[in-house]
């Protein structure tokens, strides 16, 4: 076989390991070593790669925001701040038709500006807001899509762990991603806020709900209590890398530490859950690190076979535009979203676009957030869904079946799908950021 045909081989059998459950680096990671054997039948040259692969990602200075952020998230979501903003959202929003959905769409996008993970907002809001809605007869379906929905925006609200791992496999600057992720994820925000409102005014019977009289009412004060925390820890991290007084690293570094100490100070940390926090961390800095190592060295495999060439070379020769570059490629990634998580779909399809986005002169700022966005839509989609499984399993309510979970959380895919035209048809409003 050419290394064309080995690669592209590879490529196909790298989803398939996935697909049957095999361990993500270890399917990316064993069949790119194999391949890259195979290809130049030198044993020493798989081995030496790995061993750039393995170097160039424990070495790398950006590495460090993964623990760090992981830490500050796992500590603010231990120290039930996401259940403080839920409370305060849903005495804003109570009264209106579909308003419970709403304050948990607000409270996602606050809390997600710190955790960074779909899976944390979607565990939380499993149990603060879903039994919520149900006591005041919303649509059980209504109820666990909105948490799925707006469970998405903590992968593209920064900082975001999806963001972080795009940066190091497309070798960009952390501090770009996450202020590029703001605007887009705060317009997806107001995007499901208006679709809840739509749907409360022409679709009531999809929301359900009936009039609240008994919500807790909230003085100044108490607002300001419960949401000056973590409101100060998101002005920390983004103002700080916004203005440059902190790179990602020390924001993540301080973030981390005055989370803690917010945490402290409220008394809601104890011992075990701060060393569950560590452990955690621990847990998922691993998993990300061996997601790395095993992307490295699949982009010396895909750049050995010459694929992202032969693919750059095909769209030249087919003279395909921009948009049917864009429809090809989210395709791909809507595709993969209904098989693979996020992470995998980052890793599998980043390299072999990448040079032909950077050939055509297009941002890869741009291009990352596009990723994060169309990629995060599997997760409201069958057969996988994550965020869709982790509402079930948190909830175990047997009223609730998978199928209601998938059912609920379609419009909100829909909006993102939206949403995802929207970012590639204007760049800028990724972009607005860096601009200035």
């Amino acid at each position: 076989m050419s290394p064309f045909e080995l690669g592209t081989a590879s490529v196909i059998a790298i989803v398939f390991l996935i697909y049957l459950g095999v361990y993500i680096p270890v399917a990316l990671g064993m069949v790119s070593f194999v391949s890259i054997w195979f290809m130049r039948d030198n044993f020493d040259l798989a081995v030496n790669l790995l061993k750039i692969a393995l170097s160039d990602s424990v070495m790398e200075y950006t590495f460090a925001t993964v623990p760090l952020f992981t830490f500050m998230g796992l500590i603010v979501s231990k120290a039930g701040m996401g259940r403080d903003i839920y409370e305060v959202m849903n005495a804003i929003f109570s009264k209106i038709t579909g308003g419970i959905g709403m304050a948990t769409v607000g409270a996602n996008a606050i809390f997600a500006a710190v955790t960074g993970s779909s899976i944390a907002s979607a565990s939380v809001f499993s149990t603060v807001a879903v039994p919520q809605m149900l006591k005041y007869d919303y649509n059980p379906r209504f109820a666990v899509g909105v948490v799925a929905g707006s469970s998405v925006l903590g992968m593209i609200i920064p900082p975001s762990a999806m963001l972080i791992i795009y940066s190091l496999v497309a070798e960009q600057s952390v501090g770009d991603m996450f202020l590029a992720g703001v605007v887009p994820g705060v317009l997806l925000a107001i995007a499901y806020l208006v679709t809840i409102w739509a749907a409360g005014r022409f679709a009531p019977d999809f929301v359900g709900g009936r009039h609240i009289d008994d919500t807790e009412t909230l003085t100044s004060s108490e607002i300001f209590t419960r949401t000056a925390p973590l409101l100060s820890l998101v002005l920390l991290v983004l103002g700080g890398i916004y203005t440059g007084w902190l790179t990602p690293v020390e924001a993540g570094a301080a973030g981390a530490l005055f989370g803690l100490l917010i945490a402290l100070i409220q008394r809601r940390m104890t011992l075990t859950s701060f060393k569950d926090a560590l452990l955690e961390t621990g847990h998922i800095t691993a998993s990300i690190l061996f997601l790395i190592t095993a992307a490295s060295i699949y982009s010396r495999m895909l750049g050995l076979a010459g694929l992202p060439n032969e693919l750059a070379a095909w769209i030249a020769a087919n003279q395909f535009s921009f948009a049917v570059v864009m429809v090809i490629y989210v395709g791909m990634m809507l595709f993969l979203g209904t098989l693979l998580d996020t992470a995998s779909i980052i890793l599998i399809v980043v390299p072999l676009f990448l040079p032909l986005i950077e050939a055509l002169g297009l941002s890869p700022v741009w291009f990352g957030i596009v990723t994060v966005v169309g990629a995060e839509i599997g997760l409201l989609t069958p057969p996988l869904g994550i965020s869709c499984f982790v509402i079930k399993a948190t909830l175990n309510d047997d009223r609730i079946t998978l199928k209601d979970v998938f059912l609920g959380a379609l419009p909100f895919a829909f909006v993102m799908l939206l949403m995802l035209i929207v970012l590639i048809s204007f760049p800028e409003i990724s972009l607005v950021l860096l601009n200035h």
